[in-house]
């Protein structure tokens, strides 16, 4: 995502972004696919298609991708018989509340100065 904020609305292949950031084009694939799912990229077929953000940089949070990608909760209390009783579950909150704050603070535009 961060490559693509860098080359703002230009449409860029798989294997570019693959090759720049190292990564293999099938665990890229994987990777977009879900971004595209979220509506965070667009994609154009064709001999010059590619991928682009949906929106511009300074509009999409890192938080908005992360959670795409990741599950950002560091510990799982949802259906956990223990959650109501736990001494330590009013911390993780405030651990998952603190990411969250941060993730939601920066934009790509931020990530690419």
């Amino acid at each position: 995502m961060i490559y693509l904020a860098k080359k703002d609305k230009e449409v860029v292949s798989l294997k570019e972004i693959a090759k720049a950031e190292r990564i293999s084009v099938d665990f890229l694939e994987k990777i977009i696919k879900d971004l595209h799912a979220a509506g965070l990229v667009i994609a154009k077929k064709g001999a010059f298609g590619g991928y682009s953000l949906t929106r511009k940089p300074k509009d999409i949070y890192a938080g908005e991708v992360v959670e795409v990608l990741e599950d950002i909760a560091p510990v799982k209390c949802a259906g956990c018989r223990m959650a109501r009783m736990c001494s330590s579950k009013s911390m993780w909150d405030e651990v998952k509340e603190s990411l969250n704050d941060t993730l939601y603070s920066k934009t790509l535009k931020d990530l690419i100065k």
